[in-house]
């Protein structure tokens, strides 16, 4: 790779102390309408990003589309499939139970185990000797989807995360469908739970989201992004969880945003009632000025009023204080629109 292939990201966020810059966060954001009109943005919106667990609803939609009806799924199964959860009991018990639909268990699962992200966010530890499995592991529903839809396609469970199995194939063609980038340009990766992911330019995924907002059926996936995006806004406490920024994100929406969040950066949202996605990435990977970033865009754009600022103070980092407890600088945004 050289130099001038890497994004053009601009400053988004700046930690001051003093009221003296001292460390600059880099990154780009866009937002789109439905149509595909590129409305606003700031930094390099059409150099591909990878998505990471923004790529969620998109990697659900073919099994929506196809097996939803029959595989009884509802809402909060739907948005399951979408999360990047906590790996609270409600989580690992809802893909456990949807596995079992196809006498599929955690055994199955492709994902590997890592400590419930519950932990971390919310400032506790695990018991003495607790043990986790697949099924803890924040992208068990996303999983737990793909083999669903190997088990509607009659294709093998097993090698489901090989880019030529069909689930890939048919996740690959959602995710050009709705971001509108040629299935043979899409840039393939490795995501951190083993399954492939996508870089596309921050301008397709927003506009992807904004597509999920259409009242009419799609003409490849029908009624699914409908569905995907209500199932995700109506429930995010299973796409996300406690003290996590997509809970706070849709319930600071009041049902009419569709928040995910990706690994290393990367927030995507949509508004229902405008039509309108927005798409960003910091360039460093940190989640804090992400949320301080993002959220002065919210503002910016005119989408937010009291209830949801107080909503969304969870995501604003505290002032910097030193070892003694001396408030000695903050985190701002930077970013205009």
């Amino acid at each position: 790779m050289t130099l001038t292939s890497l994004p053009v990201h601009v400053p988004l966020t700046v930690t001051f102390r003093g009221g003296h810059p001292e460390n600059v966060h880099h990154g780009s954001l866009a937002v789109v309408n439905a149509q595909g009109q590129l409305l606003a943005s700031v930094g390099d919106v059409r150099a591909p990003m990878f998505t990471r667990s923004a790529l969620k609803p998109f990697q659900a939609m073919p099994l929506i589309a196809q097996a939803a009806d029959r595989l009884r799924l509802e809402d909060a199964d739907v948005a399951l499939l979408c999360a990047s959860h906590s790996g609270e009991p409600v989580h690992v018990e809802r893909a456990a139970s949807l596995l079992a639909r196809i006498g599929a268990d955690e055994s199955s699962l492709a994902c590997g185990t890592h400590v419930p992200f519950f932990f971390g966010a919310t400032g506790k530890t695990p018991e003495p000797g607790a043990q986790f499995n697949r099924l803890h592991h924040n992208c068990s529903g996303k999983h737990t989807g793909m083999l669903l839809l190997a088990d509607s396609l009659g294709a093998p469970l097993a090698g489901y995360l090989d880019p030529s199995h069909p689930v890939q194939q048919e996740i690959a063609r959602s995710v050009s469908h709705f971001t509108g980038v040629p299935a043979d340009q899409l840039v393939l990766g490795i995501d951190g739970c083993s399954a492939p992911n996508f870089a596309v330019p921050l301008q397709a995924l927003a506009h992807g989201f904004a597509r999920l907002t259409l009242a009419g059926p799609d003409p490849l996936f029908g009624n699914a992004p409908q569905r995907v995006a209500r199932a995700m806004s109506r429930h995010p406490d299973l796409v996300s969880g406690q003290g996590r920024n997509d809970l706070a994100l849709m319930r600071a929406g009041r049902s009419d945003w569709v928040s995910k969040v990706g690994a290393d950066g990367v927030q995507a949202l949509a508004s229902f009632s405008r039509g309108i996605g927005i798409a960003a990435k910091v360039s460093d990977g940190q989640l804090a000025p992400l949320m301080v970033a993002f959220v002065s865009a919210l503002d910016q754009l005119g989408w937010l009023d009291d209830e949801s600022r107080a909503a969304l103070a969870s995501l604003m980092p505290p002032p910097l204080k030193n070892a003694a407890g001396i408030e000695v600088g903050e985190m701002r945004a930077v970013l205009k629109l």
